[in-house]
């Protein structure tokens, strides 16, 4: 409120004695249970220790020309500026996630289900509305999505074929897909979810005794983003068919990389193939990729965001690309080092911050 004379103050001229009065015993009693015996000594005397004339002026409310053209009310929360009240952490889910279509339609099937087979009268109707409004729409838990810890929302799912009404199922598929899938065990949502990039395709001749033969090679990566890589050829005579036996070839042969934190490499590693040599480094959060473009394909695929590359002698695209599996692939792991040291390994983060890291 500020400051203010007792000429520009609106209050009453009153006895200060009757405004502000010590404590009595069964006020006493009750801060007692509340505060120590010593508190309740630092309170009186702070209070002993303030002019009563000080309070009523500044307690009062102002009508001078430089006064605040609003009373703040403290006994109401306003979410603009006061701090929210949060929920428990114990709401927070992390595996919280949207409710596929399937799922959504499979609640909206069991209340039609159960409705009964007479007809709803005017409360039952409006029962039946009002769950079908108030039907989840994340899994997890249901604290979570009622009141939640957080404002933050789970991912929004992808979704495929959204407004294609013509689904390609498992059984109607290419045979090579099946093939595909019987080999690797990846379903056909999984395969569709991966990322495939085509990185080299030119004209290559085999010489025979009946003439120079031209056909078409393409190298190609495949990876699911979350680890998952592997590289294909493919030669054909046609350019659709040496593509598709590339990313074929890529997704069979995918193999595991290690990943630090899920976006970087355990160190630093180094690969030759040919005529190439490389070094790949870790970079800190938010560092980004800087490599050339092949290297940054991989990356992608790998699922791998803070990394830099740096090629020297040749440049082959084929050896370049071979030469970053092979050095992704030999990333030494802690684990590995301690037990070969006959050490054991602890994160040094959990121990000053007390907290799951990575």
């Amino acid at each position: 409120m500020g400051l203010v004379s007792d000429d520009s103050s609106a209050t009453p001229k009153k006895d200060l004695s009757t405004l502000f009065q010590p404590y009595t015993r069964p006020e006493k009693s009750a801060l007692s249970k509340k505060y120590t015996p010593s508190q309740l000594e630092a309170i009186e005397a702070g209070e002993a220790a303030i002019d009563p004339k000080d309070l009523a002026m500044q307690a009062a409310v102002r009508h001078d020309p430089m006064s605040l053209n609003y009373l703040d009310d403290f006994s109401s929360i306003q979410p603009v500026i006061d701090k929210p009240v949060r929920a428990p952490e114990s709401n927070y889910d992390p595996n919280l996630r949207f409710r596929e279509d399937e799922e959504l339609v499979e609640n909206l099937d069991h209340l039609i289900e159960n409705m009964p087979d007479r007809e709803l009268s005017e409360e039952e109707a409006t029962r039946f509305l009002e769950n079908v409004e108030n039907m989840r729409l994340t899994a997890g838990k249901e604290e979570a999505e009622l009141n939640p810890h957080s404002s933050l929302a789970p991912e929004i799912p992808k979704f495929t074929n959204r407004y294609n009404n013509v689904s390609e199922d498992e059984e109607t598929a290419d045979p090579r897909l099946q093939r595909l899938m019987k080999q690797t065990g990846f379903t056909m949502k999984q395969i569709k979810r991966f990322r495939v990039k085509q990185l080299v395709f030119h004209r290559v001749v085999n010489q025979t005794r009946m003439g120079k033969i031209s056909s078409l090679y393409s190298l190609a990566v495949a990876g699911n983003q979350k680890g998952l890589v592997g590289i294909g050829e493919g030669k054909a005579s046609e350019p659709e068919d040496s593509q598709r036996q590339a990313i074929l070839a890529a997704m069979r042969n995918l193999t595991p990389i290690p990943r630090y934190e899920d976006r970087t490499i355990y160190g630093d590693v180094k690969g030759k193939v040919g005529g190439t040599e490389l070094v790949l480094m870790n970079r800190p959060p938010g560092f980004g990729i800087r490599c050339q473009h092949n290297i940054y394909e991989i990356c992608k695929c790998v699922g791998i965001s803070d990394l830099a590359a740096r090629v020297t002698r040749s440049r082959n695209p084929m050896n370049t690309i071979k030469a970053t599996i092979k050095a992704l692939l030999s990333q030494r792991l802690p684990e590995d080092i301690a037990r070969a040291r006959g050490r054991k390994l602890v994160d040094v983060r959990k121990v000053y911050y007390g907290v799951s890291v990575g």
